[in-house]
């Protein structure tokens, strides 16, 4: 049962997938594995016989040689046979990390002494030149908390 397919689109699928097999036989690229030399054979013999190498019209246009997969396929078989690279997202290779210590960085951070921890109720004062900085104990005075009281009250009113 032949699909009419217009004689030059199955011309340029063939086409296709012999380049692609001529391709692999040079030897540019990885050589194709069984199933891919075997695939490329029988979408070839299914173009010459049918006209087309699908017939399910869902898994492709009607008046084309080729599914949407068949033809994504051998697209990649085409760049695998020319030695071209996978296009996508590839994996970034593991980061090499270094087990030695290092004890300079150890000792400069022990010579520095800590800094104090920052206080988020600390208020920042406008100081002269020739006044010298407020100490820590005059800012804590300086400030005041609120105070939590409790009242009781009478549940009945």
């Amino acid at each position: 049962m032949a699909r009419e397919v217009d004689p030059r689109k199955q011309r340029k699928a063939l086409r296709k997938l012999r380049q692609a097999a001529a391709l692999s036989e040079q030897g540019l690229g990885p050589p194709l594995s069984d199933w891919e030399v075997e695939f490329l054979a029988e979408l070839e013999a299914r173009i010459e016989t049918y006209g087309s190498a699908f017939a399910d019209p869902e898994k492709g246009n009607h008046d084309e040689p080729l599914s949407a997969l068949q033809t994504q396929k051998l697209k990649e078989i085409d760049r695998k046979a020319r030695g071209k690279s996978r296009s996508g997202f590839k994996r970034k290779p593991p980061q090499s990390r270094t087990s030695v210590r290092q004890l300079d960085e150890d000792v400069q951070a022990e010579e520095k002494p800590p800094a104090p921890p920052a206080d988020r109720n600390t208020k920042l004062k406008l100081v002269e030149n020739n006044q010298p900085p407020p100490t820590i104990t005059e800012t804590k005075s300086q400030r005041t908390r609120p105070k939590l009281k409790l009242i009781k009250t009478d549940p009945e009113a």
